[in-house]
Order: structure tokens, then sequence, then C-alpha cells
């Protein structure tokens, strides 16, 4: 009996060695049922904590998610227009080697604003355009002609199946219907630009009939029945004399004969 009670007393002593701090807090019946309740209420704490973290990293990638899908569908999407072109994507030329020859293109604003645009091309030194650029309120029209010079053919070519590198890009803006055209909108206002279309350039044989030419000729017509109608509205250019420098008097005959003569004397010069 002695040595029984020796070894509870010593199994007693190890084990209240080996007891945890939070496990020594006051219970009302001794078996640790309190301990036990309140390790659950923590631990059912956690789960919910981690459980609404999880369900908001979840919310949050399937946002990120539809965000990104949604942007894909957008760049997918064709750009919405804000001009209507005529012929859409093309510019025809007459093939005539060794001269400057026209196209024309319509322009029509489709759009619910004023439109500003510019013509940009690859070859500046051979082509212009006129006019270059301008603003167009919603559903106002006009037809632009553009001039090329057409370089020879090399290497022996048919004319008609020369290829041409040279490419026109047309650029838009949406501005105020009280802005006044400058090509420094666009610069002023880069984010805002948007490539409307680039125009492949194509030839046509000027002694072969086919509907592009014969439309291209009615264009022509228009544009420059467009052209002698907003020259008519102009201010009429004063015809009197004009002061120039102090006072100088410059009579309007004597300037054309000089300009005359000049030509006379470049043109001597270059059959010499």
């Amino acid at each position: 009996m002695g040595v029984d009670e020796e070894k509870s007393e010593g199994e007693g002593k190890v084990w209240s060695l080996c007891r945890m701090p939070f496990w020594q807090t006051s219970s009302s019946n001794g078996n640790g049922s309190s301990s036990s309740s309140s390790s659950s209420s923590s631990m059912g704490n956690n789960n919910g904590y981690q459980q609404s973290q999880t369900s908001q990293l979840g919310e949050r990638s399937t946002a990120t998610s539809s965000n990104a899908v949604s942007s894909m569908a957008k760049s997918l999407l064709p750009t919405r227009r804000r001009l209507r072109l005529d012929p859409p994507n093309k510019l025809y030329f007459p093939y005539e080697p060794g001269k400057q020859v026209r196209s024309a293109i319509g322009i029509k604003n489709t759009s619910k604003s004023h439109v500003a645009f510019k013509f940009q091309t690859t070859a500046p030194k051979s082509c212009y355009m006129r006019p270059p650029g301008g603003i167009l309120a919603p559903g106002e029209s006009l037809i632009a002609t553009v001039f090329k010079f057409v370089e020879p053919p090399e290497n022996n070519e048919k004319p008609i199946e020369q290829k041409s590198r040279v490419k026109f890009k047309i650029m838009t803006l949406k501005v105020k219907g009280e802005t006044d055209y400058v090509p420094e909108l666009f610069d002023e206002q880069k984010d805002q630009v948007a490539v409307e279309q680039i125009l492949r350039v194509v030839f046509l044989d000027p002694e072969r009939s086919c509907p592009a030419l014969e439309k291209l000729k009615r264009q022509l017509a228009e544009a420059e029945a467009e052209a002698a109608l907003e020259a008519r509205k102009r201010p009429p250019e004063e015809t009197g004399p004009r002061m120039v420098g102090e006072g100088l008097v410059i009579d309007e005959w004597k300037e054309r004969r000089e300009r005359y003569l000049a030509r006379q004397q470049v043109e001597c010069a270059d059959s010499a």
C-alpha cells in the first residue's frame, strides 16, 4: 500500500509539470470542459475568418477574370467608325506615268458629334490632299481630292501591274462644335485620336472603262463643283493698286509683266 501511494503521488507531480499555462484556468467541475469549449470556440472563429477570407479572394478573382474577359471582348469588337468613306479602303488613280493624277474620296460624318479629320501619307513629297483636314458636323459630308505624281515603271513592268507602296491614313478626333480646325488639335489631344482608316493605292487603266474609273470621274466632277461654290462664297479680292512698304504703289499690270518676263527667261535658259 505504501508503494502504491508513492506512485500515485509521483504521477500527480509529473502531470502537474506538463500542464500548459492556458489549461490552468478555473473550471467549475475540474474536468477541463471549460478549456475545451474555449478552444473549440477559438477554432470556430478561425475557421469563420478563413472562410470569409477565401470568399473575398474568390470574389476578387472572379471580378478580375470578368474584367479581363470584358477587355478581351472589347478588343475583338470592330472599332466604331466616326466617318463613312467612299471608297471605304482604297484610293483609285488613273495610271499615267510621269504625270500628276487625281483621286477622290467621299467623307461623311456618321457620329453624333463634330469630328475633325486629317490626312497622312507615307509619301508627302509626291502626294498632297485638298483639303488636308477639316471639321465635319454630324451628317455633313464632302469630297476630298488627292493628288499624286506617278513614277515611271521599273524593270519593264507593265504599267497597270505596277504596285505602289504609298499609303494614306485618315485620323479622326471628336471636337466641340465651336472649335476651329487647326492641325495642332491632333497633337494637343493625342489620347483621343483614332485611326479611322488606312487607304491603299490602286491604279486604273485610263483607256479601259470600268465602274471604279467612272465613279472616280463623277466624284472629281463633284469635287470641282464644290470647290467652285466655295470660291464664290469667299469675299472678292482687291483688284485696284496695292499699297506696300512705305507708301509705294505697285501697278498690277507691271507686276504681271515682270512675272511674264521672268518665266520667259527661265524657258529660254532651259531650251539652251
